[in-house]
């Protein structure tokens, strides 16, 4: 049998989207820019996609939403953008992000504290969440950003950005989340929660590769990361991947419908649910940042004794794919730094294995995992020698 459990680093393609993607790779193939009748077919469904991504965000129609390579390129240009608008070329000199966000967010600071930006890096709680009191206590008169993740994208643990995009609109300051692991799971709603840049990426909610984007409020100014043609209004030059886009725009209405998001709660919750505590079964087992709070798919789990690189070598070997944490640091041997983050201890840092699940997967799928997952445990605990010496100490919770 094979299982995939790694939802949060890509998703399948749902076959509902590769239909709707097909005809734009060889029937309806036209440069969406050209005049003549090749080009100008593809717009009914580019304006359908557009459509659908903005009623899923529940974006307005004189908001801006920018069709990006991918969530990295997007949180680029919020970042990139503000350093050239608010920072270079005003007199604000300070963004406030969190220690567990994606890479494409940490490295991008780190970038821009050598060109003389002060990043304030705020630190989660032993749940893994960010207070929003601790955004409002960092906020400075030079703040020109704030940007924080809607949802971890190793706990699954969900951050108060409703309450965050409130104390920034309170304090005028510009806000950006990165919404690329909530879209899909749990409801988005920009208005709602006063948010001016917001990112996501298609093959996170059964969309294609290749394919992102990047929404922008209205009132809000946004220098391009890419410059050249008049694509996307100006805000981002380059040939629209139209299948992708289209492909996208699907995706987004699949996932992010009622039904959908119920689901995610009735189906795939309860199928994590049922993995999850069959795990916790065996002694010495941790959920990262416990079971409260988060989205439906997704679990990062300690079990003590065992190396995480060590577990997903035998998880493959039985057909099952899963992670250590971030797909875009996976080759990365470094102990796994959310785990760092939420204080756990240097042996346990290196013991996470990420399960995230889609609304694919299937019962007999759960139940083969837990038998595989229950022998690999016990094979690799016999031959560790860190777990033979170690005191007992049976937990359930972090």
């Amino acid at each position: 049998m094979e299982v995939y459990l790694d939802n949060n680093a890509t998703t399948m393609v749902d076959p509902l989207v590769l239909e709707e993607m097909k005809p734009f790779f060889c029937d309806i193939y036209g440069n969406p820019n050209s005049l003549h009748k090749f080009g100008s077919g593809t717009h009914p469904k580019m304006i359908e996609a557009f459509h659908y991504l903005y009623e899923g965000i529940n974006a307005k129609d004189e908001d801006d939403i920018i069709i990006t390579g991918n969530a990295t390129e997007s949180n680029n240009t919020v970042l990139k953008g503000i350093w050239i608008d608010k920072i270079l070329n005003g007199n604000k000199n300070h963004i406030i992000t969190s220690e567990v966000e994606h890479p494409s967010i940490t490295a991008v600071c780190k970038f821009l504290e050598t060109q003389g930006v002060e990043v304030t890096y705020l630190k989660v709680d032993n749940d893994g969440i960010l207070e929003a009191k601790n955004v409002q206590e960092a906020i400075k008169e030079n703040t020109a950003l704030v940007s924080i993740m809607w949802a971890n994208n190793e706990t699954g643990k969900i951050f108060p950005i409703k309450e965050i995009g409130q104390i920034c609109r309170d304090n005028k300051i510009a806000f950006h989340t990165d919404a690329t692991q909530a879209i899909g799971k749990i409801s988005v709603d920009v208005q709602d929660c006063n948010i001016d840049y917001l990112t996501f990426s298609a093959h996170k909610f059964h969309g294609p590769k290749g394919v992102g984007g990047l929404y922008v409020r209205k009132t809000c100014e946004l220098s391009p990361l890419l410059h050249g043609g008049e694509q996307m209004g100006g805000h981002r030059a380059g040939t629209v991947d139209v299948a992708c886009m289209v492909g996208m725009g699907l995706a987004m209405k699949l996932a992010t419908s009622a039904n959908a998001l119920a689901f995610e709660h009735d189906h795939v919750e309860k199928l994590r649910d049922c993995l999850e505590n069959a795990i916790l079964q065996i002694p010495e087992t941790i959920i990262i940042g416990g079971k409260n709070n988060r989205t439906p798919n997704t679990t990062l789990i300690s079990i003590r004794g065992v190396e995480g690189e060590s577990m997903l070598w035998d998880l493959n070997q039985k057909g099952i794919g899963a992670s250590t944490g971030s797909a875009c640091a996976s080759e990365d041997l470094e102990a796994n730094p959310v785990m760092n983050a939420f204080g756990s201890d240097s042996e346990l840092a290196h013991t996470g294995i990420r399960l995230s699940l889609s609304r694919f997967n299937t019962k007999e799928q759960i139940d083969y995992t837990i038998d595989v997952i229950k022998n690999a445990v016990a094979r690799l605990r016999k031959i560790s020698s860190s777990y033979a010496s170690a005191p007992e100490n049976h937990v359930s919770q972090l």
